[in-house]
């Protein structure tokens, strides 16, 4: 994976961030260049699982980029082809939602829209708590979708979260590796 420039896009399952900055520091520290991308709320949003502003100074630190959180900033993605492939950790309900039925409506998912626009691998990292529910046939069309890979899942507390759907973000580094030589993980569940 040397020599790529990797997207890292995050939105807003702000109880995972901890978990996926872990993940984007380790895959700095192999020498990837990484964009980092926020969605607007998860840019912008203060929650008890910590402060924007700490969020995003912990990011550009680990990138050594300013953070893509536009549309207008993530549009020149596609045309430039900036990207090897973007990882989107965590993916929300919300934005599988968008991805699935083409709506680009973020700046997120205008990154995802370039990237697949350019043939690249897009590398999704589940953290919704409907994915056994409504989210459920998003989940099933981005599975049928080309240049489109998913970090092993499971279900992350099924007594109190029935429908709760949750990626190992430790699993994010093997995911992208496998994607960008088009192979998608063989044990997707767990």
């Amino acid at each position: 994976m040397n020599n790529k420039t990797i997207g890292f896009a995050i939105t807003g399952s702000f109880c995972t961030f901890k978990r996926v900055l872990s993940e984007m520091e380790a895959l700095a520290d192999t020498g990837i260049n990484i964009l980092p991308i926020m969605s607007a709320t998860a840019y912008s949003t203060d929650t008890r699982f910590g402060k924007a502003e700490d969020f995003i100074n912990q990011i550009e630190k680990i990138t050594g980029h300013s953070i893509i959180h536009t549309i207008a900033d993530a549009e020149p993605i596609g045309p430039k082809d900036l990207l090897d492939a973007l990882i989107i950790a965590p993916c929300t309900g919300n934005t599988l939602a968008k991805l699935a039925n083409g709506i680009t409506d973020t700046s997120v998912t205008m990154a995802a829209k370039a990237t697949l626009r350019n043939q690249k691998p897009v590398i999704i990292a589940v953290s919704t708590n409907d994915g056994l529910g409504g989210s459920g046939k998003n989940i099933g069309l981005l599975h049928n979708t080309k240049n489109i890979y998913f970090v092993p899942y499971g279900q992350d507390d099924p007594i109190k979260k029935t429908n709760s759907l949750v990626a190992d973000m430790s699993k994010i580094t093997e995911t992208l590796s496998l994607a960008l030589d088009g192979k998608q993980v063989k044990e997707i569940l767990f």
